[in-house]
């Protein structure tokens, strides 16, 4: 399923998300309700947020008629936005706002996103992302560890797994497809960084290196 569409319910009361985002997932949901959710709409609870994605704007739009109508039914109080996913600016936007399709358009929302992601990383003191490989032994982990040092790449490794850290989901993803070229038959990922890469640096600084490293 092609989770483009996102219905946000902010509840103010993480007592109220959770006893929703349970209804919502109940088998025991009333019809209308069950219809609108047949095709899986995916229901997540973080605090007083209940997020609820769907596939398309028609089934967002029909379940989040019936969760204003719980919402109203319980008398709580609640925010209900529909947003849309733009997969160039990585952002949920208006449910209305065109997606990019100029060149330049296109171009001007991946700088915005980039310069986004790194201001994120540099904000929290390490890097957002990480190029997680998996080698066959640590012997070939520690041979990789190797030739990323002698380029000044920051990394390290848990045995046989090394762990590359990037400021951007550009970085990441070119260095990436740099080492899956280089390196046949490895697994390959990019994933948000588990603060392993920066905590081990010793005090190295990452900002220096982490911007642009495939070649």
């Amino acid at each position: 399923m092609n989770d483009d569409w996102r219905l946000h319910i902010d509840l103010h009361d993480d007592g109220f998300a959770h006893r929703l985002g349970e209804r919502l997932q109940a088998e025991e949901l009333e019809h209308d309700l069950q219809r609108s959710f047949a095709d899986k709409v995916v229901v997540s609870v973080d605090g007083n947020d209940v997020f609820c994605y769907t596939g398309t704007r028609e089934q967002a739009e029909a379940a989040r008629r019936l969760i204003e109508k719980l919402i109203a039914d319980q008398r709580w109080q609640a925010d209900v936005a529909l947003t849309h996913w733009h997969p160039t600016s990585e952002r949920w936007e208006a449910p209305d706002e065109p997606e990019a399709t100029d060149p330049q358009q296109v171009a001007n929302e991946r700088a915005e996103r980039v310069a986004d992601e790194r201001a994120e990383s540099a904000d929290k003191g390490y890097p957002e992302y990480e190029v997680r490989v998996q080698c066959g032994s640590r012997g070939d982990a520690r041979e990789l560890m190797q030739r990323l040092e002698s380029e000044q790449i920051p990394a390290i490794h848990r045995w046989s797994v090394v762990l590359i850290g990037a400021n951007d989901s550009d970085t990441a993803e070119q260095l990436a497809q740099r080492l899956r070229g280089e390196l046949p038959g490895l697994e390959i990922n990019v994933e948000l960084n588990s603060r392993d890469v920066y905590t081990d640096m010793q005090g190295a600084n990452p900002f220096a290196v982490l911007g642009g490293l495939a070649r």
